[in-house]
């Protein structure tokens, strides 16, 4: 292929990946989104294999790399349960920010390059060490996601004494080895200022990441995939590929926003959630209406099975609140039957989502489509909180910090100013728990103890499979 050529599919795969972002803001028209994306990167792939710049020689290596990631990615595909989508997902952006590391290190040592002026070297070498920079902090944070997210590392964030100056310091010694970098006369010389820089930023990104609260992991999660592109677009200036730059802006840029709009649903702004802190505590009894400490009035009212399925019975309408309780059980398609049934029965049933939902963004919209719930009755929180007063049951599977109202009624606590789905509004609750355990956040509920609320105890696939068949006995 030409040069004119590729530079031509570089732009058709260009308006497949905005076309792509777009269709995916849209569940109705997310199928058609991955299509354009996948038609995009397959032309993107194409016409840099068969440009100009990769001779025939290296055909056989890119081959067997695309077979051996491509192997890779169909098992995962294929074996990560839903519930491990967050994990993955942080997975994946781990693999980025190491490609942007090797590509960074592969492009200094590399002497086939030659510059017509010193600033062109100059801007070259800023480029690798900004590049490097990015995908270790991405590589390493990345996989401290990956730990919390799956369990294999605490959700208590580890707040270290003076962590802020450390981060300073290390942005210091950065700053100052990268002048050293640039000053460097040959390879040799130049490679120990990056190799520190380096060290530094995986340190970093361990730092960060594990000063961040269980209850900010959605946040980590969009904030990683920000960073993520920003690593592609770094690779992309050091390889001087177009398509590259512009695909990790656009996935950094959309990243960026996506962070943006989970710390507004949160009441956090993302400063605060760098500086960790949030979930550390073990939760605290609601305020009392004078501003002293009071233990949560009432007691806990159990309900069963079968009471459930009668309370669910004589409604007229339902909202059913899903939370990661609900994903870990995988009783998303059992909870699409039960919609079902009652719908057929005429009850108006319908799906109130929090952002933060689950372990990343979009999480339990994710659980509700592959279980076909309809996209109509699925209603973001803004649009489903002022239905709640006419609302006959609120049925929360498996959720906790996104339904307490100790956000609104408690100013000391550490969700305090969070929007939350005011399910306590509607006649009735009915709170679906394994226990009375505080949430990812550490946050006691009181909305467990409400005259209006019922506890179901139980795995949320049994318990709803127990519903299921009262409802059709």
């Amino acid at each position: 292929m030409t040069t004119s050529l590729v530079t031509v599919a570089y732009i058709g795969a260009t308006i497949l990946f905005i076309l792509s972002l777009g269709g995916l803001s849209n569940p109705e028209t997310a199928r058609r989104g991955n299509l354009f994306g996948v038609i995009g990167m397959t032309i993107a792939v194409l016409a840099t294999i068969f440009g100009p710049r990769v001779t025939p020689a290296g055909y056989g290596w890119i081959i067997g790399a695309m077979v051996v990631g491509g192997a890779i990615g169909l098992y995962a595909a294929r074996t990560v349960k839903m519930t491990q989508m967050p994990e993955l997902v942080a997975a994946m952006h781990s693999l980025v920010g190491l490609a942007a590391c090797l590509v960074g290190f592969a492009s200094y040592v590399d002497t086939s390059t030659v510059f017509a002026t010193p600033a062109e070297k100059a801007i070259h070498e800023v480029e690798i060490y900004v590049g490097i920079l990015i995908g270790a902090i991405t590589f390493s944070g990345s996989l401290i996601a990956f730990g919390k997210l799956s369990g294999k590392i605490g959700g208590k964030p580890v707040l270290l004494p003076g962590r802020h100056w450390l981060n300073l310091a290390g942005l210091l010694v950065v700053i100052w080895f990268g002048r050293v970098f640039l000053n460097a006369h040959d390879i040799a010389s130049g490679m120990g200022p990056l190799l520190i820089m380096t060290v530094i930023a995986l340190l970093f990104g361990v730092h960060m990441v594990m000063a961040i609260g269980g209850a900010d992991m959605p946040v980590v999660v969009s904030m990683l995939n920000s960073y993520s592109g920003w690593a592609a677009a770094a690779t992309g200036f050091m390889l001087s590929n177009d398509l590259l730059i512009v695909v990790g802006a656009l996935v950094g840029s959309s990243g960026a926003i996506l962070s943006y709009i989970m710390c507004r649903a949160m009441n956090r702004n993302f400063i605060s959630v760098i500086a960790g802190g949030f979930g550390s505590g073990g939760g605290s009894a609601p305020a009392a209406a004078g501003g002293g400490a009071a233990q949560p009035a009432g007691e806990v009212q159990p309900v069963s099975a079968v009471e459930t399925a009668e309370m669910l019975r004589e409604a007229k309408t339902v909202v059913i609140v899903p939370g990661y309780g609900m994903a870990v059980a995988q009783a998303q398609h059992t909870v699409f039957e039960i919609t079902k049934l009652l719908r057929e029965k005429g009850v108006n049933v319908r799906f109130g989502i929090h952002p933060v939902a689950g372990r990343m963004p979009g999480h339990m919209n994710v659980l509700l489509a592959e279980a076909k719930v309809p996209y109509d009755i699925v209603l973001e929180m803004d649009e489903i909180n002022e239905d709640f007063p006419d609302t006959d049951v609120a049925m929360v599977i498996g959720a906790n910090d996104i339904v307490n109202p100790a956000a609104q009624e408690d100013p000391a606590s550490p969700i305090a100013g969070m929007p939350v789905l005011e399910v306590w509004k509607a006649h009735h609750s009915i709170v679906m728990k394994r226990s009375m355990a505080s949430g990812y956040a550490g946050v006691d509920n009181p909305l467990f103890y409400k005259d209006n609320n019922r506890m179901l105890f139980g795995d949320a696939k049994k318990m709803l499979d127990e519903v299921l068949a009262a409802l059709r006995g």
